[in-house]
């Protein structure tokens, strides 16, 4: 399936305002290379989480629509919400699957997370080693791949947990990527819940790529049944984190471990106050400016 790219160098602190710009009308990803670097292999590609900066002084912001968007149309409305926006920044082009495919695979590389629990591309086959639970990854067009510090922190913290025979709820479920990492850490089930259905269909695919398809049910919000976790975990963003305290603390089963990450360092505080209404044992973690908060349930 072909799709239109937008690409535009800007300086980085404008970054989160074309970024905001390029959500409110439709970009389906967006992601940032390094404008000043030399050659291709230099020029590191990532997904940002909001509220991340880029590290470099000038980006090049690359932005994926469906491939019947009006190009005409997309620029006059970029340059109403980005008045200083030149026209002549925008750079449009048709790109195929396996391009943004390709610019991933050769940018990810197998890592570990905790004492086993490691992330390899679907693209390189990992050792023959019993004591790996290895997850095999394909995030394609939906966030999650590992490489975001809060997504290692909650790969960390799944590691470190015995979830034999237990249930798993994964809100804000992305690629899949904590669900199935949960199922291959020895979790009997998993539900994973998103509100972009494209994540749910990488998260579908990922699952059986990885030979847990079965045990995963993954759901639209507006869609969950009313259900218990043993485990519950949630990696999105402060503000929706705060406002679904009560719904998280409803699916959490009484004494369940449960991490929410998403969260700046800075934005802890009101979370921690938010949560201790229903969970106990709260400490913070924190990696790259990034922050966990954990605990365990009530009751």
């Amino acid at each position: 399936m072909p799709w239109l790219e937008l690409a535009l160098t800007i300086r980085s602190e404008q970054q989160p305002r074309v970024e905001e710009a390029l959500d409110d009308l439709g970009a389906l990803s967006i992601t940032l290379q390094d404008a000043d670097a030399e050659t291709p292999d230099e020029r590191a590609i990532f997904e940002p989480g909001v509220g991340e900066l880029p590290l470099w002084p000038t980006i090049t912001l690359h932005a994926l629509f469906e491939a019947d968007t009006d190009r005409r149309g997309l620029g006059e409305a970029l340059g109403d919400l980005l008045p200083w926006l030149e026209p002549d920044q925008l750079r449009f082009r048709d790109v195929a699957d396996e391009d943004w495919e390709r610019a991933w695979m050769d940018q990810f590389k197998p890592m570990p997370f905790g004492r086993r629990l490691w992330i390899y591309p679907w693209n390189i086959e990992p050792p023959a080693d019993d004591g790996l639970v290895v997850v095999r990854l394909d995030p394609g067009l939906a966030f999650g791949s590992g490489t975001h510090p809060t997504t290692a922190l909650c790969l960390a913290w799944l590691d470190g947990l015995d979830l034999a025979g237990k249930r798993i709820i994964d809100y804000g479920c992305g690629s899949g990527i904590l669900a199935i990492a949960a199922l291959k850490l020895g979790a009997a089930s998993a539900i994973g819940v998103d509100n972009d259905p494209q994540a749910l269909v990488a998260s579908k695919d990922n699952a059986e790529r990885n030979a847990v398809a079965g045990r995963l049910a993954l759901y639209l919000p507006q869609d969950l049944a009313p259900a218990t976790a043993d485990v519950f975990i949630a990696n999105i963003l402060a503000g929706p984190l705060g406002e679904l305290a009560p719904t998280f603390a409803a699916l959490a089963g009484p004494g369940a471990p449960f991490a929410i990450s998403g969260i700046l360092q800075g934005q802890e505080e009101e979370l921690l106050a938010r949560y201790a209404e229903w969970f106990d044992e709260l400490r913070v973690d924190i990696q790259e400016d990034w922050v966990r908060i954990s605990g365990r349930r009530r009751g």
